[in-house]
């Protein structure tokens, strides 16, 4: 009912940067986010790349007290590094892990190994759905060839979260998004879904200029990536919006501002983002936020299929060359075990090859046609979503404008 008590909800988001032998001062900064989790008083944490889920175990050991619900989201060969705290309690969870997450044979970025995905807590606080999330990232603007796979990504969260929060009264999402504010991605993500920024909407902002998370001046940033942007980049989002009977406002939102009070390293490579939300129930049902068919999205949606597009011609193309790579390899095996069988049939005098030098080739041969198939398959099952992908924003541009 409209004059009723508005409910106060502050809420802690942060790429935590944890991966095991390889961060800096990993143990150290996980202790630090602990320590300062138990001082403040927030109601939902949401947290991304914790790998480590003994990580996970000492952070739910510490916080049991101030967070007694708790959930780590597992997927992939190493894990999301998705978990999440509450003062609330969760009664149901889910995991999605989108249809693309990369290139396997890329190790040095490594995102197909942890299979991105967007974890959901139900009954967090009735009516709340919470969507901890991390999407693809970016390595490197100029030649993003990651663009459409993250295009994938943002265009399956939308939908995914347009299904799964028709029975939530308000919805919450938080995590790195890995995605400029004015991306194609996050533009079609906020445009479908009706998700409002936490960051344009609060009425009080406090951190880093312009709402950065990302900041040259943060001692475990890589500095010449960070040198296109002096001031830095926003990529960790809060984002919310209110179905049915309920309003949020965005009062007030803070990101860290590099070390932690009292010591030398800030938790992360990222700012943590925090907001204050106020959500209140109305006396009528607020209206619908989802898809708003204007031609602002219209451009969004045929911006982003153009992207994705590209993306599927370029997987076309490494799906025919591994699929080329293939055939000759096994054409070479081919001639090699004719070779040997007219050897033992005694049709030749003498091996032309060294018998050590024949073994090495058919063992290269047997390994290229290997690798070359799977990678053939892996891109035919690329060409598969994109192909898929495009089909669905094609039908989704066509209902934009055919809407009354």
């Amino acid at each position: 009912m409209e004059g009723e008590p508005t409910l106060r909800l502050r809420i802690f988001d942060l790429n935590c940067w944890a991966i095991r032998y390889l961060s800096k001062r990993r143990q150290e900064r996980v202790r630090l986010i602990g320590d300062t989790l138990c001082q403040e008083s927030f109601d939902l944490v949401l947290l991304q790349e914790v790998w480590s889920e003994q990580d996970y175990n000492d952070l739910k050991g510490k916080l049991a007290g101030c967070y007694p619900f708790s959930h780590y989201f597992r997927s992939g060969v190493i894990g999301s590094g998705l978990c999440v705290f509450s003062r609330f309690p969760i009664l149901d969870t889910l995991l999605y892990q989108y249809s693309l997450n990369g290139y396997p044979y890329m190790l040095q970025h490594g995102d197909w190994f942890c299979g991105k995905s967007v974890g959901v807590g139900t009954g967090i606080m009735a009516p709340l759905l919470s969507h901890s999330l991390q999407l693809h990232a970016e390595y490197c603007r100029d030649k993003d060839a990651y663009l459409p796979h993250r295009l994938v990504q943002a265009w399956e969260l939308a939908q995914f979260i347009r299904h799964t929060s028709k029975a939530a009264d308000v919805v919450l999402l938080g995590g790195d998004l890995n995605m400029h504010p004015e991306d194609v991605g996050i533009r079609l993500l906020r445009g479908w879904t009706g998700l409002q920024d936490a960051f344009a909407e609060a009425t009080h902002f406090e951190g880093c200029k312009n709402g950065c998370t990302l900041v040259p001046d943060n001692c475990f940033t890589n500095k010449s990536e960070m040198l296109p942007f002096p001031l830095g980049i926003r990529i960790d989002y809060i984002l919310y919006k209110a179905i049915s009977t309920f309003t949020v406002k965005c009062e007030e939102l803070k990101t860290t501002t590099g070390p932690a009070s009292g010591t030398d390293i800030p938790f992360s490579d990222h700012e943590a983002v925090m907001a204050t939300l106020h959500i209140q129930r109305q006396g009528q049902p607020a209206c619908a936020t989802l898809g708003t068919a204007d031609l602002a999205l219209a451009d969004v949606v045929t911006e982003a299929r153009t992207e994705v597009g590209v993306g599927l011609r370029a997987a076309q193309r490494q799906r025919y060359s591994w699929g080329r790579m293939a055939v000759l390899a096994l054409l070479l095996l081919l001639l090699q075990a004719t070779a040997a069988l007219g050897t033992l049939a005694g049709l030749g005098t003498e091996q032309p090859f060294p018998k050590l030098s024949f073994c090495l080739l058919a063992f290269l041969a047997l390994g290229v046609l290997v690798l070359a198939t799977v990678l053939h398959l892996f891109h035919t099952m690329e060409v598969k979503i994109l192909h898929g992908t495009e089909d669905q924003m094609w039908m989704a541009l066509r209902a934009l404008k055919e809407r009354p």
